[in-house]
């Protein structure tokens, strides 16, 4: 299981990739499913979701909550598909990356006012991260044993935030950095909690570091082969994304850079972060 496909989601796709699951995890709710590869995995993602249920409101797309429910559905149509022992083995045995944050944090929090008015930064983080561990809690009373939770990056290196941040050198906004940092400390200090009341039933939850992995690459360019950490490839300094890309040519050199456009990674950053991440955690994986 993974969420939000449009920030950061996509990461699940390369970790099934690399590890030799699949080269491609298709969508759950995909027309043209085969049911065949509920036994090798598949992505519940909604773009535009998180663990705040406005988030999803406001991007108009499905919950944290409805992506619970159609694990559901899938359970049921993998139980139908094998019988109920092989199905709970295959999601016992199964690798669950969940993903989500980043909207909640830049799309809703900081793009509106209501969350404003309603909490101070520290309160939302923790109206997050209660959230968060509910969902990770109902995950795993489903069956889910190998959880990897993925914290959120430096939400203020994104080129557009930069952009929003109004810095001239083009430098890191400061303020979405601290969220991201303040949320990713306290989701990993109640993922810790939680793993160990879970580890006695068999289960593995970790915390997966997502933020100083991306960061190490913005701060030390040059060692991956990086020239440009603080413009998107396609659009420049545009606040864009993919409502916007239509309008803008894309770079010639898209290996120089880390972000493809306003928020998200090129792929040449997606696979080294993946690397990283997949060699830190590899026991939580396997």
């Amino acid at each position: 299981m993974h969420s939000n496909t449009f920030v950061y989601g996509i990461m699940a796709l390369y970790v099934a990739s690399k590890l030799g699951i699949k080269e491609l995890l298709p969508p759950f709710l995909s027309d043209d499913l085969d049911l065949q590869d509920l036994l090798t995995g598949v992505a519940f993602a909604c773009g535009g979701s998180g663990y705040d249920p406005l988030t999803s409101k406001l991007a108009t797309t499905l919950s944290s909550t409805d992506q619970l429910e159609l694990f559901r559905e899938y359970k049921e149509k993998l139980r139908g598909l094998v019988g109920e022992e092989e199905m709970a083995r295959v999601i016992s045995e199964g690798v669950f990356l969940t993903v989500m944050g980043a909207n909640d944090i830049l799309n809703n929090y900081f793009a509106l006012p209501l969350r404003r008015h309603e909490y101070d930064l520290p309160s939302y983080v923790e109206f997050l991260v209660s959230s968060a561990i509910n969902f990770t809690k109902t995950l795993n009373n489903m069956g889910a044993k190998r959880i990897g939770f993925v914290g959120v990056p430096p939400l203020g290196c994104c080129p557009s935030q930069i952009t929003l941040g109004g810095s001239p050198s083009r430098q890191c906004e400061p303020l979405r950095n601290q969220a991201s940092r303040l949320f990713n400390s306290r989701i990993s200090q109640e993922i810790e909690i939680l793993n160990a009341e879970r580890s006695v039933s068999g289960s593995k939850i970790a915390y997966f570091d997502i933020y100083y992995n991306l960061l190490d690459l913005i701060q030390n360019p040059a060692l991956y082969g990086f020239k440009d950490v603080s413009e998107g490839c396609c659009g420049s300094t545009v606040l864009n994304a993919a409502i916007f890309i239509a309008y803008h040519s894309a770079c010639p050199n898209v290996i120089d850079y880390i972000f493809w456009d306003g928020f998200h990674p090129t792929e040449k950053a997606y696979n080294i972060v993946v690397d990283k991440l997949i060699q830190q955690n590899m026991k939580y994986l396997m």
